[in-house]
């Protein structure tokens, strides 16, 4: 596999080696040993799918303090943008993004590691989204950001009336406002 960094610390990209033939292809989407010689040791405990169809928005969303998560994401059919944020106070890079195409055809992953915001929007007519979280779900631990804030400056690439949101995305807080994040200098992997 071929790790690409982003401008973001941690965040970077990943094109697995796909191998083709007259009868279709292989490609490794997954190893525990190389994914934590290349990019960091992490130890997933869930796996998750999404169905959406075009302008859904999803994000941007993030777990709190001890139940934070990375996020290992992949497109298994169609096409998204997928973005991380940095929100940890005092980053040099806080409230700055990432965005990236993920496709089915591109086979494309990004790892979105502890302290960023993730999102993602589907530019395809309908998208089916796969990713591993390294710490299990906790619904009263919840955090989110508008994904919207216009200080974050994200093109989501899809008109504004296109965007198809669920209720409680609706209602999330501009970064400014938001009360719980995350802090640089504390290793949330620890």
């Amino acid at each position: 596999m071929n790790i690409r960094k982003t401008e973001l610390e941690g965040v970077v990209v990943i094109e697995p080696e796909v191998f083709g033939d007259a009868r279709g292809y292989f490609f490794e989407s997954y190893s525990q040993r190389r994914f934590d010689e290349a990019v960091r040791p992490v130890r997933f405990v869930q796996d998750n799918e999404s169905f959406s169809r075009y302008g859904v928005l999803r994000g941007l969303h993030f777990q709190k303090g001890r139940y934070a998560q990375s996020k290992l994401v992949r497109v298994v059919r169609g096409r998204i943008l997928d973005v991380a944020v940095d929100i940890r106070r005092g980053s040099p890079t806080f409230g700055r993004h990432v965005a990236v195409e993920l496709s089915g055809e591109n086979r494309l992953q990004l790892f979105i590691p502890r302290g960023f915001a993730h999102g993602f929007a589907v530019l395809s007519d309908e998208a089916l989204f796969q990713y591993k979280c390294d710490n299990s779900y906790a619904p009263e631990q919840e955090g989110a950001i508008a994904w919207n804030d216009p200080s974050l400056a994200i093109d989501w690439r899809l008109p504004a009336e296109a965007v198809i949101l669920s209720e409680k995305d609706r209602r999330h807080p501009l970064l400014a406002e938001a009360d719980e994040l995350f802090d640089y200098n504390t290793d949330y992997y620890a």
